[in-house]
């Protein structure tokens, strides 16, 4: 028996759960707003909670990013402004 469930495994991998992608549309202006939507779509049923968490992770990232460039934007202008060619 034990052979026979060894065979079995290395044969048929075991079933690993999966999630189904989903079109879901991220409204509102502001990343927060984006946020609230996701948020609300959880609490409506219309998302699982992995998936909510997955997406309020990737808009923190995405807000990151933003951060970033803007960051980037306004030392390019304070650099333009204090460095005389």
């Amino acid at each position: 028996m034990v052979a026979a469930r060894l065979i079995l495994e290395r044969i048929l991998p075991a079933v690993k759960p999966t999630e189904q992608a989903l079109g879901f549309p991220l409204v509102g202006k502001s990343l927060a707003d984006k946020g609230m939507a996701v948020m609300g779509a959880v609490s409506a049923g219309e998302l699982s909670p992995s998936q909510g968490c997955q997406l309020i992770t990737a808009i923190g990232a995405l807000a990151r990013v933003v951060e970033i460039d803007e960051l980037e934007r306004r030392l390019t202008d304070l650099e333009k402004q204090y460095v005389k060619p």
